[in-house]
């Protein structure tokens, strides 16, 4: 099992990252770009497995373990046997071979080593009764926190809670949007505009058409705001927050003057790449949205939010978030929101949208915009924007996508269009 043991260890490194520091998955990730692909493939699906089941996972576990595991203690203990259960009942490791890797991490761990005899004893016996427990479990319910899961049966109800939770509990699929509809392509299946959903596995950069820039990797979801600009030709749009970028690739192939603004450098410059891949132009400017100087016959802001809409691609969410964040970023987005508006010429169009599930974020953003901005009025999105597809729309004519909607699931957004109807008092 010695081959498998760099990837196991650098898993357990991102699964105690998440849990134990509550370091976002994504920012761990770097560190591995020194390891074989294959090892970095294996680490980060054992990671995201283990974090997608987590709540599952360790249920199973404390059916086997008379106390609590304590990290002061037992160090990693805790997730190697995450680890364990996860390759047992999630990945259906062979378990000579996921009991032989918990024994081989325990005894890599300085206080680890000493519960390697539980851990074994743990571990074989999950090897034996664990999938039954396992398939008896409410996952769905498990693998939410009590935090999300009562703000979503509060916000939503209790059915459409589980529906959310169930969705989680896969991958999310990789979906692309082309830049035209003639545009090289790999094997894929159409959604809705120029959105495809890809089938072939081969690895992003190696599919066809990316190099030729034909398309860029966007989930659908997410195309769904910067349609709501309507016809951009020949018109001036700002996106603001604009990295990684796909609504700015949206806007710049549907023929708007683009100008892309986002505050942090680095995610800047890959903006930057996939315009020059992609054939397509747009004009930077590394700036607080806050502070951007400039005016436009279209606004798109893309706020930072709690992402809970983005759990099925960022399994750690649930686990490195608490209750407290949706209110704490619906203030900063209120903020760039109103800046946005500042920026809307006479008669222009603002889009809000964030990737979030959580109403404070969204719909209760609309209710404060418009009491404090009386110069916008609502523009409420019909059907046919949406492709059809009315039950992607609010009673007021918002947007809000869920986790369970179109076949294979897709993003929960929110997203909310205003027109500027009077001067700013």
């Amino acid at each position: 099992m010695s081959e498998g043991l760099p990837a196991r260890k650098a898993a357990l490194a991102l699964v105690s990252s998440v849990l134990t520091r509550r370091k976002p998955l994504d920012t761990e990730l770097p560190q591995m770009k020194a390891m074989p692909p294959r090892d970095a493939a294996f680490a980060r699906a054992m990671a995201s497995q283990t974090l997608r089941h987590y709540g599952a996972l360790d249920a199973v576990l404390r059916k086997f373990l008379k106390k609590p595991l304590s990290p002061h203690k037992s160090g990693a203990a805790m997730e190697i046997l995450l680890l364990g259960a996860c390759e047992l009942l999630v990945l259906k490791t062979p378990a000579h071979a996921a009991v032989d890797a918990g024994n081989r991490l325990a005894a890599a761990d300085p206080k680890a080593v000493h519960f390697k005899p539980l851990i074994n004893a743990v571990l074989r016996k999950l090897a034996d009764d664990g999938a039954a427990i396992f398939s008896n479990l409410d996952r769905e319910r498990l693998c939410a926190p009590d935090w999300l899961w009562q703000r979503w049966s509060t916000q939503f109800d209790p059915q459409t809670a589980r529906q959310i939770a169930r969705a989680h509990q896969s991958e999310a699929p990789l979906d692309i949007m082309l830049r035209s509809a003639d545009a090289v392509q790999p094997q894929s299946n159409a959604l809705f505009g120029l959105a495809r959903r890809v089938t072939d596995e081969a690895r992003v950069e190696e599919l066809p058409g990316f190099a030729q820039g034909g398309w860029w990797v966007q989930d659908a979801a997410a195309t769904l705001p910067a349609t709501l600009l309507g016809d951009v030709r020949g018109k001036t749009v700002i996106d603001l927050c604009a990295a990684p970028g796909g609504k700015t690739l949206q806007l710049a192939a549907a023929g708007a003057t683009v100008t892309a603004v986002d505050l942090d450098a680095v995610r800047l410059s890959r903006v930057e790449a996939n315009l020059k891949r992609t054939g397509l132009e747009a004009t930077l400017a590394v700036s607080d949205a806050l502070d951007f100087d400039g005016k436009a016959d279209g606004v798109l802001v893309d706020a930072p939010c709690s992402a809970t809409g983005t759990i099925r691609r960022h399994p750690d969410l649930p686990w490195i978030k608490e209750a407290g964040d949706a209110l704490n970023m619906a203030v900063k987005a209120l903020e760039i929101l109103e800046a946005g508006a500042c920026m809307v010429n006479p008669g222009g169009l603002l889009v809000f949208a964030v990737c979030s599930l959580d109403k404070e974020e969204g719909e209760e953003q609309v209710r404060l915009f418009l009491d404090r901005n009386p110069e916008f009025a609502r523009a409420p999105i019909s059907a046919d924007e949406v492709f059809g597809r009315a039950e992607w729309l609010t009673e007021d004519g918002d947007l809000r996508t869920l986790p369970f909607q179109l076949d294979g699931g897709m993003d929960g957004f929110f997203a909310a269009r205003f027109k500027k109807v009077l001067e700013a008092p």
